[in-house]
């Protein structure tokens, strides 16, 4: 039996998020289903893992902890000798670009982009009729953000650096679940981010995750 253990669901972004960077260092884990229909990650024994009641929570050894950003950066730092480097070898700038851009996806990316996850994604998928009107006021919003990423990876390859990294990584589950629905025009828009998506959402690592959505 592995000794990581993800405590989770394939759908969940946050899951699909640390299951990302579990595929880039090829490490051996097992994925623990959490029943979340039937509210099984409100209750025991996974509030102990996750106090605030969410998915994912991560075990190896007397490492315990959630929140998928600080899962995803244990696991880069701890395996940092497997798998894909994701945090590009380099001077004391690239860290501090890499750490800047994850910062910059917490802050400025995600909290729109799972907005507007939910109202264009989420909502059909649960039967719920999506906000037009909400939806193109993130859209717009997202754009502003995205915009800055234009720019930015008209100087670098990859956000951070000319490497793919935690910066990227982070952004794959919203990036994913909005390619899949009309808000895709807002990367399209944009040369440069299409291409960025278009990179890092073809890795084998993040196919991986995708295929532990699809029914066996």
């Amino acid at each position: 039996m592995a000794a990581i253990k993800l405590y989770g669901v394939p759908l969940s972004t946050a899951t699909m998020r640390a299951l990302a960077a579990l595929y880039e260092k090829g490490l051996e884990f097992e994925l623990v289903p959490v029943d979340t229909s039937s509210g099984a990650h409100k209750q025991e024994p996974h509030i102990s893992r996750n106090p605030f009641g969410q998915v994912p929570a991560f075990d190896d050894g007397d490492v315990k902890l959630f929140e998928s950003r600080a899962i995803t950066q244990y696991i880069a730092e701890e395996y940092n000798d497997k798998g894909n480097q994701l945090f590009c070898p380099g001077n004391k700038v690239v860290k501090a670009a890499t750490r800047q851009w994850m910062e910059v996806e917490g802050q400025q990316f995600e909290p729109v982009a799972m907005k507007l996850t939910f109202e264009r994604f989420y909502k059909p998928m649960f039967g719920m009729s999506t906000d037009p009107a909400a939806a193109e006021e993130l859209e717009g919003k997202l754009g502003k953000v995205l915009d800055v990423y234009e720019k930015r990876l008209g100087e670098s390859e990859y956000l951070a650096c000319n490497c793919f990294t935690l910066a990227d990584l982070h952004h794959l589950p919203a990036v994913h679940c909005l390619m899949a629905t009309d808000s895709k025009k807002v990367f399209q828009a944009r040369p440069k981010v299409s291409e960025w998506v278009a990179k890092i959402t073809a890795r084998e690592a993040w196919a991986k995750v995708l295929a532990l959505q699809k029914p066996h």
